[in-house]
């Protein structure tokens, strides 16, 4: 990669973000707006790149500390997920893994998911509970 800048520290920024940069005027770079793609702890660096980099994007991701308003969900069956604000309904599948883990893989990679945000499952227009996202993964097999 490539040094583009300073940042303010990792805690004050989410994936997928784009205001607040601070990132303008870099040479040999697009005019296209610049994204928060991943955060790497263990070195302080904030990744970023243009556009709708591939790395904004994964199909599929692993949940934890999950919470159920009546039954769980069921595997070999179709849900819909949302793992943003205001994002439509994304078809989706589920995968348990012991008691508090289920793997979540879309029919579609899903643009900005973050670890640390809540993911919310839904059967048709009822809201089964959801947990929080621990990983995502660029491919829908089971890490």
């Amino acid at each position: 990669g490539v040094w583009v800048g300073e940042h303010i520290g990792l805690m004050y920024y989410t994936i997928g973000q784009r205001q607040g940069l601070g990132i303008g005027g870099v040479a040999g770079a697009s005019e296209e707006p610049w994204y928060v793609l991943d955060k790497n702890l263990a070195d302080n660096t904030l990744i970023v790149g243009q556009g709708e980099h591939p790395l904004l994007y994964h199909q599929a991701l692993t949940a934890r500390q999950l919470s159920w308003l009546n039954e769980a969900p069921q595997e070999n069956h179709i849900y819909t997920a949302k793992t943003r604000y205001r994002q439509e309904d994304q078809p989706c599948r589920i995968q348990w893994r012991g008691d508090d883990e289920i793997h979540v893989a879309f029919a579609q990679p899903q643009r900005a998911v973050t670890p640390g945000q809540y993911l919310v499952l839904y059967d048709g227009d009822r809201c089964l509970g959801g947990g929080v996202i621990e990983a995502r993964h660029h491919t829908a097999e089971t890490p």
